[in-house]
């Protein structure tokens, strides 16, 4: 009977709890840890080297916002950002990444590379493809990165950037440097990443790996088992394990990359600055990037610029805290 009775409680409570994040009586990660629908119908579009996978809602003639996901994450992560958006006028696209979802390469010939400059370059394809002159981007961990890249050497095409954690352009000669034993600890997976033991690894665990890593970087969201299934199906992209592996090794000067991009990486490497209106944002229960007050990369950022700590939140921000990060956005449009 005390079973009965507590099951029933937490259906209840259940309930309660998604009608108030509807109306929006919850924020940050309490609110995310309600149900929402998957983002669907998901179109497909040639940009550059790559089919894109995307979702799209919000009116046509919308102000355009692109929302880019993370890794080991996708477009979900936006499950409750985009119709927050859309309800407000905005015309939004939040699409697979390369290695990610239904995005598949064109050419079977083409690199399975993941350094930043081509996850960018492809993100500017998707908008020419899309005749997206100018957007809003938004974004958390690599999508954070590339909307900063965009940001910094495209000013053009950006009207106003949301950047979790950050200014978070990579420089590979910084990178080699050492850091606290800590601090290594959080970046674990990028040592494992360089071996083929680790390549091996995560092509056999990829689902039950990216969900310790879930874990270890979101202590505080309690995410249930649909809710990491329907991301974890992106996984199963046929270029997922090369693009993911490529991204690290990169990063770690194991993988060279591509010379075409080389010109780009030297740019990014000078650690140019962003003039765009900005928000930047932290979670102060990221289990990978603990929270700062935003003022030691305050000098890359020379034009208007706040920064806001979400209390309650973990890496996977927008998922995690879909409110605090859609008004994020809102707010850069207005800044």
């Amino acid at each position: 009977m005390k079973q009965q009775f507590n099951q029933v409680r937490r259906r209840v409570l259940a309930g309660v709890l998604f009608a108030a994040a509807q109306l929006g009586w919850l924020h940050g990660a309490a609110a995310a840890e309600t149900a929402a629908q998957p983002l669907a119908p998901i179109h497909q579009i040639h940009a550059g080297v790559l089919d894109v996978g995307y979702y799209e809602a919000g009116p046509a003639d919308g102000k355009p916002v692109i929302l880019l996901h993370g890794w080991p994450y996708d477009i979900h992560s936006y499950a409750e950002v985009a119709p927050l958006l859309a309800k407000q006028g905005y015309h939004v696209i939040v699409p697979h990444l390369r290695g990610h979802g239904t995005t598949r390469f064109l050419s079977d010939s083409t690199p399975r590379n993941g350094q930043q400059a081509a996850v960018a370059d492809d993100i500017v394809a998707l908008m020419d493809a899309l005749h997206i002159d100018k957007a809003i981007l938004a974004g958390y961990d690599w999508g954070a990165r590339t909307a900063d890249i965009i940001a910094a050497l495209w000013p053009e095409r950006v009207k106003g950037l949301v950047s979790v954690n950050g200014y978070i352009i990579n420089n590979r000669e910084a990178n080699k440097m050492p850091l606290s034993p800590k601090a290594e600890n959080g970046w674990w997976y990028q040592f494992y990443f360089a071996t083929e033991r680790g390549k091996a690894g995560y092509d056999q665990n990829r689902r039950e790996f990216n969900r310790l890593i879930w874990q270890n970087n979101s202590p505080k969201w309690h995410f249930d088992d649909a809710t990491y299934a329907r991301s974890a199906a992106s996984f199963d992209n046929p270029d997922h394990v090369a693009i993911v592996i490529s991204n690290y090794r990169w990063r770690l000067s194991i993988d060279p990359g591509e010379a075409k991009y080389d010109a780009i990486e030297k740019r990014l490497a000078a650690g140019p600055t962003i003039s765009v209106p900005t928000i930047t944002l932290d979670g102060n229960s990221d289990g990978v990037t603990p929270a700062t007050d935003g003022k030691a990369y305050a000098a890359r950022f020379t034009g208007k610029r706040e920064h806001r700590i979400v209390k309650g939140a973990g890496h996977n921000l927008p998922q995690e805290a879909p409110q605090d990060f859609a008004k994020a956005v809102v707010d850069v449009d207005a800044l």
